[in-house]
């Protein structure tokens, strides 16, 4: 756990799909202007303009390269430092054509269920607007008799895809462009609730009805291992962003939901939180304290679940009195009585319990 007197950075940083819009801006200057500048103004998805220093620029009459180094500022971004890369040539007497492709670290979509061609370079919508308004902008000279066609790339990607669930996703070969505003904030957790958004998305495309969610790796592997009849791209670590995933599974109309989990977050989603991320609230006690009254845990136990800190302590003392099944089962069925009750008659919830050492101990399910 992080001290609380730790003090997080507060300096703001740009996505890949701003710093690949800056190169290849940078690039198609090259050839309006004859040299790549050492920097250059691009315009941001959010209407704003910002300065990039631009590396490794070179140019010819029919093509340049430009390069842009990603700061992520203070946010801890597994792609940070990248190097994107735009390399731009003329598409001669092709007027205003304007072609986007993906070179090497750019990874190449699988998979349906993203809402980008199957096929193509893993570049967002909003990535690929950028691009071509910095490149249109820029070369509005160039576009009235001949196009252009850029191809990004980034030598690190495959390296940095592996830090990433791109794979998960059915992006394979790189990292994915990615960016709706062009700033990427200190700890806004806006990636990784982008990619559970993703995931249930690509779920839904498998045909198979269902989607598993997880809190993170051991809880998946645990629930691989009980549903292991479901193609991979139906599992998804949700982390804390459950009514994200949850919202998402709604709207793409899956019939069948899973969670997987241990006692404490499932304490979190039985209590109504969905966000589930340790420092948005506290572990309701009192709930795991009466659930075990429940079950007939003796009042002293209760009351000493009741006044814990943390939900491991009611598991192993459940354990202890030889209940740890049966309170399990009864904190299942209260995750899916309080998840149905927010999406009612929406899908098929199941919840599965694992202990600390990935084994299973309990399930519920809102057909019981």
């Amino acid at each position: 756990m992080m001290e609380k007197t730790v003090k997080r950075g507060t300096r703001t940083g740009f996505t890949t799909g701003a710093c690949s819009a800056a190169a290849a801006r940078a690039a198609v200057l090259g050839l309006v202007d004859g040299q790549v500048p050492a920097t250059v103004e691009a315009l941001l998805p959010n209407g704003q303009r910002a300065r990039f220093d631009v590396q490794d620029g070179r140019c010819d009459a029919e093509a340049a390269h430009a390069m842009v180094i990603k700061d992520a500022g203070d946010d801890p971004d597994c792609t940070d430092k990248a190097h994107l890369t735009a390399d731009v040539r003329r598409l001669p007497g092709q007027a205003d054509a304007f072609v986007l492709l993906g070179g090497f670290g750019v990874g190449t979509v699988t998979m349906a269920g993203l809402g980008l061609d199957v096929g193509g370079p893993a570049i967002n919508p909003v990535p690929r607007r950028s691009i071509e308004d910095n490149v249109r902008e820029a070369g509005a000279t160039l576009l009235t008799h001949d196009g252009l066609e850029v191809t990004i790339s980034v030598p690190q990607g495959v390296e940095m895809a592996k830090k990433t669930l791109n794979a998960r996703l059915g992006i394979l070969g790189g990292i994915s462009i990615l960016g709706t505003t062009g700033i990427v904030k200190p700890y806004s957790t806006a990636a990784y609730r982008a990619s559970v958004v993703q995931g249930v998305e690509v779920a839904a495309s498998t045909g198979a009805g269902t989607v598993v969610l997880t809190t993170g790796g051991r809880t998946e592997k645990f629930a691989v291992a009980e549903l292991p009849g479901l193609p991979e791209a139906c599992f998804v670590q949700m982390g804390d962003f459950l009514r994200y995933a949850l919202d998402t599974a709604g709207k793409m109309k899956l019939q069948r939901v899973v969670i997987g989990g241990m006692v404490g977050k499932l304490t979190k989603i039985a209590q109504g939180e969905t966000i589930t991320h340790a420092n948005r609230a506290e572990v309701d006690t009192a709930l795991l304290a009466e659930l075990a009254a429940g079950i007939g845990a003796p009042p002293d136990e209760c009351a000493a679940i009741a006044a814990a800190e943390t939900a491991r302590f009611a598991a192993e003392r459940m354990q202890v009195l030889g209940l740890v099944d049966a309170f399990h089962g009864a904190l299942a069925r209260k995750v899916v009585s309080t998840v149905t009750g927010r999406y009612p008659g929406r899908f098929r919830l199941d919840v599965l319990v694992c202990d600390f050492d990935g084994r299973k101990i309990a399930e519920a399910s809102s057909d019981d």
